[in-house]
């Protein structure tokens, strides 16, 4: 594992607008504190609003340049909240730099009893949410003429995880989502990419699914022997949006330390 303070730092991102869905836990914490770390103005979109304060004030305390500003959002109530939000985002910030989708639930059901319910909101919650607010905010988007555009994917789609049909389903969709927004506004200078994390150890997946047993079983997958943290997906999302990945777009990139 590299030592502590041996990673980049992207001039390119000082002073950029970066909206984060889903940002107040887990990976898109871990984001939005890479992001507010290299100066950017970091918007966060998410229904955790007692999660979203501590981080913002965790940010505050550590002194950065653009503490980030937090719009309460279930993203998947596309007209009554998530295309006002965007709204208001646009209104404050004409042009948006760089919009990560992010926000996910990896719910556990046994496919069968999956009812229809459970797979619209599974799918609403994993995959709707990217197309419609990454279509509010395009006008901005569009703006600068440069904009980066990081969906959140998931290898789960190519090793098939039991128990997550609607995650993984929403999850090979987002493949696709991404490929043809980046052909069809790469000429219009906006880049889209997705990252495709493996086992990553949230708090969240340490409280409710990691055991020892499992630890050892993901370790015994993957190539590189140690288990993955947020911070490991957020240093991908930092370089998808700097200046450094200009050549790179319509790719699917795996954080997954080598799964075998």
């Amino acid at each position: 594992m590299p030592a502590q303070g041996q990673y980049a730092t992207y001039p390119s991102l000082f002073g950029r607008i970066v909206v984060i869905s889903g940002g107040a836990t887990g990976i898109g914490a871990s984001m939005v504190e890479a992001f507010a770390t290299q100066g950017a103005k970091v918007v966060i979109l998410d229904i955790l609003s007692e999660a979203a304060s501590e981080l913002i004030q965790k940010l505050r305390d550590r002194n950065v340049v653009h503490p980030p500003v937090y719009h309460q959002c279930d993203v998947t109530k596309i007209d009554d909240e998530l295309k006002p939000v965007a709204a208001k985002i646009l209104e404050s910030s004409p042009s948006i730099d760089v919009l990560v989708n992010n926000a996910a639930n990896d719910v556990r059901q046994p496919t069968l009893e999956v009812t229809q319910e459970q797979w619209d909101q599974g799918i609403a919650v994993n995959l709707r949410h990217v197309f419609f607010l990454t279509q509010a905010l395009m006008p901005g988007l569009l703006t600068g003429g440069s904009a980066s555009v990081i969906n959140m994917g998931s290898i789960s789609w190519e090793v098939a995880v039991p128990s997550l049909i609607t995650y993984v389903s929403s999850k090979s969709g987002i493949v696709g989502l991404t490929k043809a927004l980046a052909e069809e506004f790469g000429p219009k200078g906006i880049r889209v990419n997705s990252i495709m994390p493996g086992a990553i150890a949230t708090e969240k997946q340490k409280r409710e699914i990691y055991t020892p047993e499992i630890e050892a079983d993901i370790l015994k997958g993957q190539a590189v022997k140690r288990m993955l943290q947020p911070d490991d997906v957020a240093r991908m999302a930092l370089w998808l949006a700097a200046d450094d990945s200009s050549a790179v777009t319509s790719q699917s990139i795996r954080v997954d330390a080598g799964w075998i």
